[in-house]
């Protein structure tokens, strides 16, 4: 009986802390871009530096816009470069829908027309995130005219911690993975107003609820792309930033500079392309 009601109060002191802590970052981090309605809800758009192609970063599964902060800082004096938060993660509100992968590029494409960001893109993406990429390039080849994939889970061994991201609202909700930082650690290295965005995020059960149900998709992400090829006319570049497995952030410096220097190619090929 001891047991139980310390574990009892354990629990409770836990969920106490989780919800002032969620209301604490909810003042402390607001978001840094532009919300966008793309009919029904809102996406995160935020976008930095001037010059085409424009670069559109699609994060991994549970990363979030601020994760591409090196990314962005390096890319900002040479051209356009946005990141955005996919529906339901981070700042972007999740619609009255229920998540279905399939819809993830044409969010995407919806969020870029209401934004009036004008392509084609060089699209680049990480993990679950190069899946969109691929996918998006697919269904819209006009619209881009490089990809840029980064642990691309058709051609390296990524592990999805299918079980354990299902548990991770769960643990959020009573502040364990706060407490224990289990996530949270994955941003150490990202500039220190990045870091805290990403790791609040990190914590929160709504946006963990919805990178659970990503990585549960990747599968199907992954049958829907063999439907149709990418168009020959989009050049295709592969880094490795040598990411096992999930929740992954690129907070090294060094691993975002060996990406924004991929980026940097493609956006000088597409320029010379363009004839600019």
């Amino acid at each position: 009986m001891a047991v139980a009601t310390v574990l009892l109060f354990l629990v409770l002191a836990g969920v106490t802390f989780q919800s002032v802590s969620n209301a604490v970052e909810r003042r402390r981090f607001p978001h840094p871009g532009r919300l966008v309605d793309i009919g029904g809800h809102q996406l995160h758009l935020y976008c930095v530096g001037k010059g085409t192609p424009v670069v559109i970063l699609e994060s991994p599964a549970g990363g979030v816009s601020t994760s591409w902060a090196w990314v962005q800082d390096d890319l900002r004096s040479i051209t356009r470069v946005c990141s955005y938060d996919r529906s339901g993660l981070g700042w972007s509100e999740a619609g009255d829908d229920q998540f279905d992968a399939s819809r993830v590029p044409d969010d995407l494409h919806a969020l870029l027309e209401e934004a009036r960001e004008n392509g084609p893109f060089v699209l680049a993406g990480q993990e679950i995130g190069a899946a969109f990429a691929r996918l998006y390039a697919i269904r819209y080849p006009r619209d881009v005219t490089a990809l840029v994939l980064i642990d691309d889970p058709a051609e390296a061994s990524v592990v999805v911690p299918v079980r354990a991201a299902q548990a991770w609202p769960w643990f959020a909700r009573i502040g364990w993975l706060r407490v224990t930082r289990s996530l949270g650690r994955h941003t150490h290295g990202l500039p220190p107003k990045a870091s805290g965005e990403a790791q609040a995020f990190l914590n929160r059960p709504d946006h963990l609820t919805r990178s659970a149900a990503e990585i549960a998709t990747l599968g199907t992400i992954a049958a829907i792309e063999n439907d149709a090829d990418i168009d020959s006319a989009i050049g295709v570049t592969r880094v490795s930033a040598g990411h096992p497995s999930a929740p992954v952030v690129l907070a090294s410096e060094d691993q975002a500079r060996a990406v924004a220097r991929a980026l940097h190619a493609a956006v000088e090929r597409a320029r010379k392309q363009a004839g600019r």
